[in-house]
């Protein structure tokens, strides 16, 4: 029988998060427990950053660690999404293929299925590589992240209609009035367009190019971190992003984790939309300042006696409806015995 996850470092109504390396905490769950394991891990860097690895052999091979523990989790229908940034390799103006053979690696050696290749293309990523893009300029902005979508059957749990995009204004308009635009035959590509072609069916269906910028600029967790002078997390992906796939691929109720958290922008949007989740991450202060996305605002001595609270033994913090409630609600005085003085409740 497998120990049981440590003490989380916080928990909400409907998740947990843990402070340690997935490799040591995914063996603490059940196996087929988990509906979607999400994550964008730190990526193949060729310059020396922050949040990321040095080498992309080396960061491959490290990845793959990961392969037969999310598979354990996965519930036979579940799904394993995967963000993968680009890059090139060191020195040269040609593409890295670390990417690919992770993904092939995942098919070929660990028996995943591709369920579908996605793009994300972030409009808002500033160019790079600054070598050959904006000094020799011989090379367009790369701008797009290949997300591998996974799954350990040929038919994991998955409904489109749930992610349905907008219509266009031209389909609107054919809705509007079908016999105006087209009238039901046999094209000659082959394609049998029936009057049923001009259906509501309450949006169109999404693309695999998924257009999301990333660009979160102003939100609480950000003047959060601000307020309270700690550093936010330097690798986020837009909550949009992890929002797509958690509606496309799990039912509400459905149990979400991102082994690689970081700010935990997967526990924020699954909270949002009804899931349980789980959230493991290795860097203490990066998760401890995950919470500030499921706290309102706060006055700023509030928001550092929390972040004391994050950094104590006094674990775990409850981040529930009702402790975000008592924390935004002037407390009544308590008696003090001994000076017989009546003092506010701490808020934390």
């Amino acid at each position: 029988m497998s120990a049981p996850l440590p003490t989380p470092l916080y928990t909400t109504d409907r998740g947990k998060a843990h402070v340690g390396d997935a490799l040591d905490l995914l063996p603490c769950l059940p196996a087929d427990s988990v509906d979607l394991v999400i994550t964008s891990p730190p990526f193949a860097l060729q310059r020396q950053k922050e949040y990321g690895n040095a080498t992309e052999d080396a960061h491959v091979d490290w990845l793959l660690q990961f392969a037969e523990p999310v598979k354990r989790v996965l519930k036979p229908a579940g799904s394993f999404v995967l963000d993968l940034g680009g890059a090139y390799q060191s020195g040269r103006p040609v593409r890295s293929l670390y990417n690919f053979r992770v993904m092939l690696r995942l098919c070929d050696e660990h028996g995943f299925r591709l369920a579908e290749e996605f793009f994300w293309h972030n409009p808002a990523k500033l160019p790079s590589p600054i070598e050959w893009v904006n000094k020799r300029k011989i090379r367009a902005k790369d701008s797009v992240n290949t997300v591998w979508w996974f799954a350990k059957t040929d038919f994991p749990k998955a409904d489109v209609r749930r992610v349905l995009a907008p219509y266009s204004e031209r389909m609107k308009k054919l809705l509007e009035d079908a016999e105006s635009f087209y009238r039901p035959k046999l094209r000659p590509s082959g394609h049998d367009i029936s009057s049923r072609f001009a259906d509501n069916n309450g949006g169109a269906i999404p693309s695999n190019l998924l257009q999301i910028p990333n660009t979160e600029s102003n939100s609480p967790y950000l003047r959060h971190c601000a307020t309270v002078g700690v550093k936010s997390h330097p690798a986020r992906f837009p909550e949009k992003l992890p929002t797509f796939f958690i509606e496309f691929l799990t039912d509400p109720g459905g149990t979400v984790l991102d082994i690689f958290a970081g700010s935990n922008t997967t526990g924020s949007a699954a909270e949002k939309l009804d899931r349980r989740w789980l959230a493991f991450e290795k860097d203490r202060n990066y998760l401890a300042a995950s919470a500030f996305r499921f706290v309102d605002e706060l006055p700023a001595e509030d928001l550092a006696a929390l972040w004391s609270r994050l950094h104590s033994d006094d674990l775990p913090v409850e981040l529930n409806r009702r402790q975000r409630e008592l924390l935004l609600r002037e407390k009544p005085p308590r008696y003090t015995p001994k000076t017989r003085r009546r003092t506010p409740y701490s808020r934390i």
